[in-house]
């Protein structure tokens, strides 16, 4: 019997754990399955090829907030050309009141709900074999094939349901990772999903976790023999998809332990993390380990007592932001903190002040999201007392509430985009520094910054880094014309900051005799080795074209007085947290007396 397993990924870095999983619990039935792996970036003809040219007798959907409508559009078309072919749907998006889904979606035959490890094996001997009966199968829903053909009187149910999925113990989970790499998988640029537990101690009830108050671990041993794995083969990234990964203190403190004295200097480590959880210890592991070893993904979403308090999250933002600095100042790990908007009582002026208190936090990134009402969440079936409106399709997001119009909402989304563009890129880190001293918050900036490239830009269209620089030269310039110069050149400083740019930019003219300067420092340093001796053995024109060595005429990296500096931009030793060049001023009449 030919089985596929399909996923549909939001990007194309991303790997999907689920259809993983399940195939390497099918037992004597795995070397039958053929997992196939597509973006939401895809045509659906192009889903839909794939597929048909496999002809599968079962197939298998992983159904997210992000992939939903693609795959539904895809099995309907399937369902005309593969009559026979069993459609079946599974994961997060499909779980929560099933058998209303099936009455509206007649293309798929059944729904695999909650966790599936015990419950496709099952379903593929009573395809395979005819083993038992579907009914007996816990964790299902599906048409009743009988009512569909006549074979059982009038009035019999049109969709059955068998409860609630079997849970398996954490260390029967298979460990996938090692059988796609004997199959010839790759995991080159690729982001590896990893988990060492499931469930959630907490009850945010915006979250699907909400229900369940319960976590599984698995075992100590076994996962670090699993990371070691990752370590091993030097996996660039790996990301826990633990819920909340600290919620056990002397096991995260172990796990940080482990990590730190194991570092292959290449492996990244994802954490999802409660960040007023984190213990001194846990800290301190953090701070000892090498910069970029490890990334932390904290979940402010507010500030708001009151707003935390309905949507049942207890977490002091006091000690999240003395845990952030803390970790900020040991300058080891990669932060990534987020905000909510459109929850309960908060209006746009409580979401600012949320905003500016996380953003002042300095994170390397400060994620602006959208509530969603989720299915099955405890706010789904609360929405309408708060006076949440949502789209009725896939992601569910929010359009309105009693504290945010939906105006005010689309003007957020503006926001979002400013942030995303001239924030979480790190890209323009020392412009954006100077033109938030003109304004009253970080807030005020990128919710001007927004309306600016909204008015200035084409939706739809993709703009170069260059043409954000230019844009956003063009707002320094609209909204702090004394200071331009300035702007230009703290512009110039985040370009090559990043890249050893083809050409120069538009704003900033050579100086007459910089090129001659250059030269003579290259010249010098490719005999004394005094600055870029990780170059030793390249000649002069190689560092030139490798490096960069750039005239500014303001401190930029200082008190932005006017002043003569040279800047050396050293691209083999970028920062591991803002993947900035390593950079050194330079007196260059003396170095090259």
């Amino acid at each position: 019997m030919k089985i596929v397993l399909a996923a549909v990924n939001a990007k194309y870095i991303h790997s999907n754990l689920a259809v993983y999983s399940l195939r390497e619990s099918a037992g004597e039935y795995r070397e039958d399955i053929r997992l196939m792996e597509a973006t939401v970036n895809q045509r659906e003809e192009e889903l839909f090829s794939m597929i048909y040219q496999e002809q599968p007798e079962l197939l298998f959907f992983s159904c997210y907030i992000w992939n939903r409508e693609l795959i539904l559009q895809t099995a309907e078309n399937l369902r005309k050309v593969l009559p026979r072919t069993k459609i079946w749907a599974g994961g997060p998006e499909v779980s929560w009141e099933p058998l209303e889904f099936l009455r509206e979606h007649p293309q798929l035959d059944g729904v695999m709900r909650g966790e599936g490890e015990i419950t496709f094996p099952r379903l593929l001997a009573y395809y395979e074999r005819g083993e038992g009966r579907l009914e007996e199968i816990p964790g299902l829903a599906f048409q009743n094939s009988a009512r569909r053909t006549g074979d059982c009187p009038d009035g019999s149910a049109p969709f059955l349901e068998t409860g609630p999925a079997l849970l398996p113990a954490m260390d029967d989970l298979p460990f996938v990772y090692e059988t796609l790499l004997e199959k010839g998988g790759s995991f080159e640029n690729r982001i590896l999903y990893y988990e060492s537990s499931r469930g959630c101690p907490f009850g945010c009830s915006y979250c699907l976790s909400a229900a369940e108050k319960k976590v599984r671990f698995r075992s100590l041993a076994l996962v670090k023999k699993e990371l070691s794995f990752f370590l091993e083969k030097r996996v660039k990234q790996v990301k826990f998809v633990d819920r909340t990964f600290n919620c056990n203190p002397a096991r995260t403190l172990e796990l940080f332990r482990y990590l730190e004295e194991h570092d292959n200097q290449v492996t990244n480590f994802h954490f999802e993390i409660s960040g007023d959880l984190l213990t001194e210890e846990e800290i301190q592991a953090l701070s000892r380990m090498r910069p970029g070893l490890v990334q932390l993904e904290i979940g402010v979403q507010s500030v708001n007592e009151k707003t935390m308090k309905a949507i049942h999250r207890e977490a002091s933002f006091e000690k999240i932001q003395d845990h952030v600095r803390k970790i900020a100042a040991a300058g080891t790990v990669h932060q990534h903190l987020d905000l909510i908007a459109g929850l309960p009582w908060e209006d746009k002026e409580s979401f600012a002040d949320s905003f500016n208190q996380v953003y002042r936090l300095r994170p390397q990134e400060l994620q602006l999201g959208f509530l969603k009402v989720l299915g099955g969440s405890p706010l789904y079936s609360e929405a309408e007392s708060y006076g949440i409106v949502y789209r009725s399709r896939p992601p569910y997001e929010v359009l309105q509430t009693n504290w945010l119009s939906c105006g005010e909402l689309l003007e957020l989304k503006e926001t979002e985009e400013a942030l995303e563009i001239f924030y979480n890129s790190g890209q323009f880190r020392y412009t954006i520094r100077a033109l938030e001293e003109r304004f009253s918050s970080p807030f005020s900036l990128y919710e001007a910054l927004g309306a600016f490239w909204k008015s200035r830009t084409e939706p739809g269209r993709q703009y170069s880094r260059m043409q954000r620089m230019e844009l956003l030269l063009r707002f320094a310039r609209e909204k702090d014309p004394e200071r331009e110069p300035l702007y230009e050149e703290l512009l110039t400083l985040d370009l090559y900051l990043r890249e050893k740019a083809k050409s120069r930019p538009g704003w900033k003219k050579e100086k007459e005799g910089d090129r001659e300067k250059a030269e003579a420092f290259y010249r010098k340093e490719a005999e004394s080795w005094k600055h870029l001796s990780n170059y030793r053995g390249r000649s002069w024109k190689q560092l030139m074209h490798m490096t960069h060595l750039e005239h500014f005429r303001f401190d930029v990296l200082g008190k932005r007085e006017e002043k003569d500096v040279w800047i050396l931009f050293d691209y083999e030793r970028r920062d591991p947290l803002t993947y900035d060049a390593g950079i050194r001023e330079l007196t260059l009449t003396e170095e090259t007396a």
